[in-house]
């Protein structure tokens, strides 16, 4: 099976020397790479900017802005079986770029930002038989924003976690998580590392693709 996951933050930049960006180390969607490659798929990774290395085996695609990764994602999504949405896009950028260093005293009060468009909904004609799983990261009502955001976006799975824990979430290497599924289902996962989320993921799509399984290669855990 071919998996397309993305990974990490991206960043929207001001000026040339700064940015609007998240605290994403992309921990977990490297976590979901591995875990992947490891039960046999064929892994493309793209990935924002992060501190880690990648996977072995992979084929990597790094990308900065958020438009950038919609392209990269746009460009191999008729590629895959399943798309693992694991960064933590820009829901916005600044309105205006300036190509030189604003000085400080230049520096204005406000940051006129705009929209950025959604990567999932551009490619939901693209979906066909192929699995989309996304991540809904946030601090309250978790469930209840988790399961809109899987029927605003069309998703198969969502996983949701609470970022306001100290110990899941960002820059971690644990996670606590609730994968809550299109036909109703939610799990709610104990603390664990992110390879063994990871893993428990990767499993989920194993028992519920429907399309061909012509593209599995068996391998470790295949």
């Amino acid at each position: 099976m071919k998996l397309l996951v993305t990974a990490g933050p991206t960043r929207e930049p001001i000026d040339p020397v700064r940015f609007l960006t998240n605290r994403s180390s992309g921990k977990m969607g490297y976590a979901i790479a591995r875990s992947a490659i490891q039960h046999g798929y064929e892994v493309v990774l793209i990935s924002g900017p992060v501190s880690i290395l990648p996977p072995h085996k992979a084929e990597v695609i790094h990308v900065t802005t958020a438009e950038d990764m919609l392209h990269a994602v746009q460009g191999r999504v008729s590629w895959c079986d399943v798309l693992v949405m694991a960064a933590a896009v820009a829901d916005w950028r600044p309105q205006h770029y300036s190509p030189h260093k604003i000085k400080k005293l230049n520096m204005p009060t406000t940051l006129q930002l705009e929209p950025i468009p959604d990567i999932i909904r551009s490619v939901l004609p693209n979906k066909g038989k192929r699995l989309f799983v996304g991540f809904a990261a946030e601090t309250e009502n978790l469930q209840s924003a988790a399961r809109q955001k899987l029927l605003d976006k069309k998703l198969d799975l969502i996983v949701a976690n609470n970022v306001k824990e100290a110990d899941s979430g960002f820059e971690v290497d644990t996670n606590r998580v609730t994968l809550i599924s299109s036909d109703g289902k939610c799990e709610e996962l104990a603390l664990m590392s992110k390879n063994d989320v990871a893993d428990r993921i990767i499993q989920w799509v194993d028992g519920n693709y429907s399309g061909t399984k012509l593209h599995r290669h068996k391998g470790v855990g295949g």
